[in-house]
């Protein structure tokens, strides 16, 4: 088995050649290690080989994580990937560098509701499901730009760019990454404030090069640094 330092350099290698196989700059590609249902001690051993973005689905899970004494004092970006329902909210707010998966208006609104309460400001993504999968959480895309402005105007949370979990098959998912990066575009063009709108988050293990080459700015990735779960 290799190891996560040796993983992660195989990975950011990947990453490089597919920013210059399409002439962008792989310093505008970040790595989010999905770290979900592995133990403090992988983690650890990830960020002692330089990374410190990682990924959590589940809030109780995170929560232990942040808590944990090997982890605790380490300068970690924690992001939370999973689906996140409005009850949920008030137990990660303030504690997440970007939350990915808001997937309805009720719950950035939520989120605005506790930023206000602590006076703080969180950048979010809008999930997207651009698959048409039933099995997938995330907002149509017919959907998005009707809503839009709803997102816009809620006071304290900053909508920085959208997120997909595409389809297995790597064609389809390069598709549906195009979809994405156009949907992006279009909110750029009627957002207030467009340079906000920086983000996107897609591309996992199986497909993320293919998410590099259609604009990805953020790729989950977890398997193929830490190995099956």
């Amino acid at each position: 088995m290799e190891s996560i330092a040796g993983n992660l350099a195989a990975i950011r290698q990947r990453i490089d050649a597919a920013c210059v196989k399409t002439g962008r700059d792989p310093a505008a590609v970040r790595l989010v290690a999905v770290s979900k249902t592995k133990p403090a001690t992988m983690i650890r051993e990830a960020f002692e080989a330089g990374q410190l973005d990682f990924g959590e689905s589940y809030v109780q899970e995170f929560l232990e994580k942040e808590n944990d004494p090997r982890l605790k004092n380490l300068p970690l970006r924690w992001h939370f990937i999973g689906h996140l329902q409005s009850n949920k909210v008030r137990q990660i707010i303030g504690k997440v560098a970007l939350i990915h998966g808001i997937d309805r208006l009720s719950t950035a609104e939520e989120l605005s509701r506790r930023a206000v309460q602590h006076d703080i400001c969180v950048d979010y993504l809008i999930e997207v499901n651009t698959s048409g999968e039933a099995s997938k959480y995330g907002v149509k895309p017919e959907d998005l730009a009707k809503n839009a402005q709803s997102f816009f105007s809620l006071p304290n949370i900053v909508l920085r760019g959208l997120m997909t979990i595409a389809s297995p098959d790597p064609a389809l998912a390069r598709q549906e990454f195009r979809v994405l990066k156009n949907l992006l575009d279009s909110l750029r063009a009627t957002a207030n404030d467009p340079s906000q709108l920086t983000e996107l988050s897609m591309g996992m293990s199986q497909d993320f090069e293919e998410a590099v080459a259609e604009g990805a700015t953020l790729i989950r990735v977890g398997t193929a640094i830490f190995g099956w779960r």
